[in-house]
């Protein structure tokens, strides 16, 4: 996996997404934390136990035996807490893989809840050993931390309000419209991250993208994938400076979402004479890795979506209620597509002349990813059609274009065609061909008033 320093607003969010993926990251910040407490702590005790200042009332006394036992047991207490805790999440984890598929177990691992659950216990342990390990003989009899002592019990206070929320906050989180309801909220957030697209600089430069594009397929340098993987990130604004520097244009064949194989075709570069300075750095700007993530990939969001509901139209699960609500979810954020998505295709040096011309997935596909497997799996289910196309309806009453609501009214007229021919029962099939119209009545409207604009 390449990895290496990222610059743009987009690199700054992968490398939130990496940490927020680990559940070492938080912990560990946790921990550090109880050290650095540790040590206030123990020279507030040590400044007491030389008798520069008198402890206030509140604080715990004690001798050393009885500072030794009150730490032993709420450290044997909190490592086993740990224990359960960990034993809760990967129950969490193996009914997420089971009942929502095992791409949904990023969705788990990422909870920050999960994580300052970890944390927490882990840091209050760590902290209590350390406080254990001050008592000692000092130079005015035994040393006991009593302020370590008040403070470890303080902590054993917050860790049991820490647990009983971390059982409330999984009871609700592994419920399935929870579950819908956070991918989709994480997909709303990629679309307006990547939907803005690279301000450009005035005036443009240079030949066009496609004229560029067919130089480059008719003459460039064919690049080859250095690994094989998903695509993860792409560092555009590296590539563009290394083609400044080279005086080139890449043409880059896949985005991140894409499979890449190693040794094949991943890029063509113009003029060719600049295939060797792109070819060492090219795999450098790639991140390449085991999986999807929605750093850079609004598609995965969707496909996310698609795959729950799909899971529920089997025959094995049979929740047409779930796939309602997922078709729910997809047409919101389809709705935030249709005003927000507007990708930078062709990234720009500073004197306008295109430098990289990027792979981006088209609304057109995006539209076909949302209801097309879902189409294929609802025939014969009248409730599942009908909530297709009002959701088909809610999209295009956003369209600003025919080009938009084309792809819509196509999406339309095949559910229209599958009601035909797989719904028995002259009552439901009217029910479907009730909102086909509504479709067409809308559509019709929209390209009217268009027009008349």
């Amino acid at each position: 996996m390449y990895r290496g320093v990222l610059s743009s607003g987009l690199g700054s969010h992968w490398r939130r997404e990496v940490l927020r993926t680990s559940l070492w990251f938080v912990p560990a910040l946790e921990v550090g934390a109880a050290i650095v407490l540790f040590a206030g702590t123990q020279a507030v005790d040590r400044g007491a136990y030389h008798g520069d200042f008198t402890l206030p009332g509140w604080v715990i006394s004690g001798s050393a035996d009885a500072a030794r036992q009150i730490l032993t047991t709420i450290a044997a207490a909190i490592i086993t807490v740990v224990g359960v805790v960990f034993s809760v999440i990967l129950l969490t984890l193996t009914l997420a893989s089971t009942q929502f598929g095992p791409r949904m177990l990023r969705n788990f691992i990422r909870d920050r809840s999960t994580q300052l659950t970890l944390g927490t216990f882990v840091a209050t342990f760590v902290y209590a050993v350390l406080v254990l390990a001050s008592i000692g003989i000092g130079t005015h009899g035994e040393f006991v931390p009593h302020v370590g002592v008040t403070v470890t019990l303080g902590l054993m206070v917050a860790d049991l309000a820490v647990l009983i929320y971390f059982i409330h906050h999984t009871a609700v989180s592994i419920q399935l419209p929870q579950v819908i309801a956070s991918i989709a909220a994480d997909l709303a957030e990629a679309i307006k991250e990547q939907g803005s697209g690279n301000p450009e600089p005035h005036p443009k430069a240079g030949p066009t993208a496609a004229g560029l594009a067919a130089r480059a397929e008719e003459g460039g340098a064919v690049l080859l994938a250095p690994v094989s993987g998903y695509v993860q990130f792409i560092r555009h604004q590296d590539l563009v400076r290394l083609a400044t520097e080279a005086d080139a244009v890449i043409n880059l064949e896949h985005r991140p979402g894409h499979f890449v194989v190693h040794g094949h075709r991943f890029a063509t570069v113009w003029p060719p004479e600049a295939a060797p300075l792109v070819r060492q750095a090219l795999g450098r700007a790639h991140i390449v890795g085991p999986h999807r993530t929605l750093s850079q990939d609004v598609s995965f969001g969707i496909d996310q979506l698609v795959e729950i509901a799909l899971r529920a139209l089997s025959a094995a699960v049979n929740d047409t209620f779930t796939a309602l609500t997922c078709i729910d979810w997809l047409g919101e954020n389809l709705c935030k597509i249709v005003a927000q998505w507007h990708p930078a295709r062709v990234h720009r040096d500073d004197r306008g002349f295109i430098r990289v011309i990027a792979a981006e997935p088209s609304y057109d596909r995006l539209v076909q990813r949302s209801f097309e497997k879902i189409r294929q799996s609802s025939l014969g289910q009248p409730a599942v059609m009908i909530r297709l196309l009002d959701a088909l309806a809610r999209i295009m009453a956003e369209t600003t274009s025919e080009g938009q609501r084309r792809v819509l009214l196509e999406q339309a007229e095949m559910i229209n065609r599958a009601c035909e021919r797989s719904v028995p029962e002259a009552g439901d099939r009217a029910d479907i061909q009730r909102r086909y119209e509504a479709v067409l009545t809308l559509e019709s409207r929209l390209t009217a008033n268009g027009r008349n604009a």
